[in-house]
């Protein structure tokens, strides 16, 4: 079983309003990509997102690439999450 890193209980509370937009295991996954977005310098490829968080040599690096473009989410339902956390 991967081993996943530990995502601050800040940065998971904050992107809470999102989480009924994705399933389970995309939000984690989507967790570690935030983090790995805040931490990279330069170009924030997924590549580089799962290096700096420590991901880089993980059997399961294909399952966060698919976050992106394969699991089932909506973008107008993210958007719609996004205007009410900051008009809540």
């Amino acid at each position: 079983m991967p081993v996943q890193p530990h995502v601050p209980d800040l940065l998971s509370t904050w992107l809470v309003p999102f989480r009924s937009c994705l399933t389970g295991p995309t939000f984690r996954h989507a967790l570690v990509l935030v983090m790995g977005a805040l931490l990279t310098p330069g170009r924030r490829t997924v590549t580089a997102m799962l290096t700096v968080v420590g991901l880089a040599r993980t059997r399961s690096f294909t399952n966060y690439h698919r976050v992106l473009n394969r699991n089932q989410w909506s973008s107008r339902e993210i958007a719609r999450c996004l205007l009410w956390s900051c008009f809540a």
